[in-house]
């Protein structure tokens, strides 16, 4: 399919056949399974997936392409083509009787933040998620404390799934050739929670103000949220800079807030 990317939507097309198929065995369709697709582009991923006798909703919000897609699925059943944007769009939109999902997809790197989270939102339908996305993101989804790269990214993802990157993906692989490097990587929701989070807005305000300056420490970054003896009863050092702490020890912090809160109130 032949389309001139667009900038404004963030659109660089994969090409590269050997990369593609490598990513088409790490997602391992099987006949009828459910899947979404954000962004199926020129179809590099689309295509394959659709050999392997899956139902698939395609997302896209080029309504040029969108166009083009729903012409196609026409001849392809159990193919459905959603003109929208990802970042709009809900579970409900696309499976409204709840079935659960697999979801794959070359993220527009100008949103890929936004849609991780929004795709966090969305955890309780995924069976799991298969995302290319530019490598200083992968990086700092799987960093672990004391990693340069290590912050808020890393630890907002860490209650809701497992990270893994299983592919890098030279900038050579697309067209057009983005100015960073690339990679493809697995997230699979937990079956059970890694560490008890009584208010995931409790969590998320912490991560935040903990990370808002790199070089703070917790007494610092905290101090609109949780005074020193509150920091020292979840058994922390209020002189630790947050990027040396993992995240359970946020999740102490955020239960500490969260009951503050209750007491407030």
């Amino acid at each position: 399919m032949n389309h001139r990317p667009r900038k404004r939507f963030g659109q660089n097309f994969l090409h590269d056949a050997h990369i593609i198929k490598q990513i088409v065995d790490a997602i391992d369709p099987r006949s009828g399974e459910h899947f979404v697709e954000i962004g199926p582009g020129r179809g590099a991923l689309t295509l394959p997936l659709l050999e392997h006798d899956v139902e698939l909703h395609a997302v896209e919000i080029d309504r040029d392409l969108a166009a083009r897609w729903q012409r196609h699925a026409q001849t392809r059943p159990g193919f459905h083509v959603h003109c929208a944007d990802a970042l709009k769009i809900a579970p409900q939109d696309i499976y409204p009787d709840g079935t659960r999902f697999r979801l794959f997809g070359n993220l527009p790197y100008n949103v890929s933040t936004p849609l991780l989270f929004r795709f966090v939102a969305w955890r309780e339908h995924l069976q799991d998620l298969h995302l290319m996305l530019q490598k200083e993101v992968v990086d700092r989804m799987c960093a672990g404390p004391g990693n340069r790269t290590y912050g808020r990214l890393t630890v907002m993802l860490a209650p809701h799934f497992e990270i893994e990157n299983l592919l890098d993906v030279p900038a050579s692989a697309f067209t057009p050739a983005p100015k960073v490097d690339s990679a493809f990587v697995r997230l699979l929701p937990h079956a059970a929670p890694p560490f008890a989070v009584d208010d995931m807005q409790s969590y998320a305000d912490v991560v935040a103000a903990a990370f808002s300056m790199r070089r703070k420490t917790l007494r610092n970054g905290l101090r609109a949220l949780l005074d020193i003896d509150q920091i020292k009863g979840c058994g922390i050092d209020p002189g630790v800079r947050a990027e040396t702490l993992g995240p359970a020890v946020f999740a102490q912090l955020a239960n500490a807030l969260s009951q503050r809160r209750r007491q407030i109130r």
